[in-house]
């Protein structure tokens, strides 16, 4: 699926989506999961051939007799890492059973809004005013929160220049990808004056310590991403004090259930939590915009509308109406491919028989 237009971070640029599906196709209905691997293990140690690998040879045969999602999860516990991989396992047999129960992802979920408000991610870009006319574009089309991707060299002149054109009252926040280590503290205190949401993932994922010792420097609030993979990570890192909000994936933690108790934990704490995306299609979209329905989720997500990635998305396009996006209400994740659009990109099937 090729991008509207190049979304570049600090670990790479993408140009265009290569998404695996998975479709569980049980007695009673069939069910969708998105992959969030990247093809490269530049974001997380896991890429989409691996968890391809993974799947075939170890957690499909493993899941062989599972009856719902929570077994899933039961009958791959026991394997060491893989989490994106078992999370679209995870996504695709929940899918299943909730339409062939006639629930929806939000209802399952936990979700209590009707719809969710829209943060856009904005790429770091060739020059200043191209990413001034960028983010002046999304304020335009109503999007309620701005995040920018920094790195060493693209950050403190980036963001003033930011708050210069458009103001103090655009909720703002950076994401650094783990591109700083501790001694760029006294540089990142200088984001401080600009009044941000947060500052997100400055330091490298395994750095939980080094988190807790900036957290202490800078004023801004520390927010973590990569470096929660689980509930226990989430837990760990509260206690030590390495960060005060946290951003939810939940390819990246294992799948929706455990992201569910990444929220409930972190609602226990007083911790406000949010959802980050990963260029999902309209099939991690849908799921995304459900999990933002529950209560702890009090600040705006990385759950945008259809095109701010794709032209044409393999789903009916979600279209964001005064800053919100509607959660889908159908059974399951209350979308589905669309028959004709999936079949134009599909470069490859493989049917495997549980």
């Amino acid at each position: 699926m090729p991008l509207v237009s190049p979304f570049r971070t600090s670990f790479g640029t993408q140009t265009e989506r290569d998404i695996l599906l998975v479709k569980a196709v049980t007695g009673h209905a069939e069910g969708w999961g998105e992959c969030v691997t990247l093809p490269d293990p530049i974001y997380s140690p896991e890429y989409t051939e691996g968890a391809v690998d993974v799947m075939k040879r170890f957690f499909i045969p493993a899941i062989a007799g599972v009856r719902d999602a929570n077994g899933v999860g039961e009958a791959l516990q026991h394997f060491k890492g893989h989490r994106m991989a078992k999370a679209v396992l995870e996504m695709a047999v929940l899918d299943a059973e909730l339409r062939a129960e006639g629930r929806s992802f939000a209802r399952e979920l936990g979700g209590v809004h009707e719809t969710v408000p829209c943060g856009v991610s904005v790429g770091i870009m060739d020059s200043v005013p191209q990413l001034l006319d960028a983010v002046g574009g999304y304020l335009d089309q109503g999007y309620v929160r701005i995040k920018l991707k920094i790195e060493p060299g693209w950050d403190v002149d980036v963001v003033r220049a930011v708050r210069e054109r458009f103001g103090d009252d655009v909720l703002l926040q950076v994401d650094a990808n783990t591109a700083y280590t501790l001694r760029d503290a006294r540089h990142l205190a200088a984001l401080d004056a600009f009044d941000l949401l947060l500052i997100e993932q400055p330091l490298e994922e395994e750095d939980i310590v080094g988190h807790a010792d900036l957290a202490k420097i800078v004023q801004t609030p520390i927010c973590l991403d990569e470096s929660i993979t689980s509930a226990q990570t989430a837990a760990a890192a509260i206690r030590l004090g390495a960060t005060s909000i946290i951003n939810i994936k939940p390819g990246r933690v294992g799948g929706y259930l455990e992201a569910r108790r990444i929220h409930d934990l972190a609602a226990a704490a007083g911790v406000p939590v949010w959802c980050g995306g990963m260029v999902e299609s309209g099939i991690g979209r849908a799921a995304n915009i459900a999990l933002a329905s529950l209560p702890g989720f009090t600040l705006p997500g990385d759950v945008s509308a259809s095109d701010r990635f794709y032209r044409t998305d393999i789903t009916p396009p979600f279209v964001m109406e005064d800053g919100h996006l509607p959660v889908p209400t159908g059974p399951g994740l209350g979308v589905a491919p669309i028959p004709e659009v999936l079949e134009e990109l599909t470069t490859a099937v493989e049917w495997l028989p549980v």
